[in-house]
């Protein structure tokens, strides 16, 4: 891994502190949204503030990189489920996984969008997500359990909705996680 700024390869202090700042970051942004304290970051990693400044520009930066991994574990999980047994379960897992992260990680999206000049990375973040859910959506298709015309970005759009209408409110996951069940029943093939 190269160092932020210069090229060269960082020491292994250097990315164990870069690491610690994007997990801890992580923490503290699905606990108190997008705009937590870069400084109660900081504490909470264990690293002083220039530290934090040093791996990260600023803002926007970090939460890139807070997205950044959450992108790949979605990712990942997607590549896990695409040989499954049952494929039409494996898009429902994955749903669930998409779900959870837009209930935890609150705001951060859209905060990422709202401050950036060029919203390029982003929607390479966005065209990865969606590349993964295409191909276990395919395999769902194929197999008789989600009906012709279902799109992926549908399927996205539709747990973002559900974070979005339960955020805040009382039993907020486990109501999301029932209003995507209610939902998931519309793409199965009727009859």
């Amino acid at each position: 891994m190269t160092g932020p700024r210069d090229g060269r390869p960082r020491r292994a202090d250097a990315r164990r502190n870069r690491e610690r700042i994007v997990a801890v970051a992580a923490a503290v942004v699905a606990e108190q949204g997008a705009d937590a304290s870069l400084e109660e970051i900081a504490r909470r990693a264990g690293v002083g503030s220039a530290t934090l400044h040093r791996h990260f520009a600023g803002r926007q930066e970090l939460l890139r990189a807070v997205f950044a991994g959450h992108v790949d574990a979605l990712c990942a999980r997607a590549e896990e489920l695409v040989g499954a047994a049952d494929p039409g379960e494996a898009l429902v897992v994955w749903l669930r996984a998409v779900l959870a992260h837009a209930t935890t990680h609150r705001g951060l999206g859209a905060a990422l969008l709202a401050g950036l000049d060029d919203p390029t990375p982003v929607a390479a973040f966005h065209g990865r997500i969606v590349a993964a859910g295409d191909a276990l959506l395919d395999r769902a298709r194929s197999a008789g359990a989600v009906r012709d015309g279902i799109l992926v970005t549908e399927l996205l759009q539709l747990a973002n909705a559900v974070s979005a209408a339960t955020e805040g409110r009382p039993g907020g996951p486990r109501r999301a996680e029932r209003l995507l069940d209610i939902a998931l029943d519309g793409i199965r093939p009727r009859g």
